[in-house]
């Protein structure tokens, strides 16, 4: 049905119940993973690097090798690398 204004009540109202599901199911999930975070700290594991193994993974194998040849430069232009090899 809509309204005088033209929307579509109806409709408008299942987008919002949508929506705020979908938001309670993202909190359930976030608390998951702080969950696994959390036993992963107590087994003796570096959570910061868990992180960015899970970051590194949902890359493609040449974004990352481009990211680390930049960094590379980056390091080696602060003077914040060995000498060159």
């Amino acid at each position: 049905m809509s309204d005088p204004s033209g929307i579509a009540a109806d409709q408008l109202r299942a987008f919002i119940e949508r929506i705020e599901r979908l938001e309670e199911e993202k909190t359930v999930i976030s608390d998951d993973i702080k969950d696994v975070y959390a036993e992963a700290k107590g087994n003796g594991y570096d959570v910061k690097i868990l992180r960015k193994v899970v970051s590194l993974r949902k890359k493609q194998p040449h974004e990352r090798e481009e990211e680390e040849a930049v960094l590379d430069l980056y390091l080696h232009a602060l003077g914040m690398t060995g000498p060159a090899e």
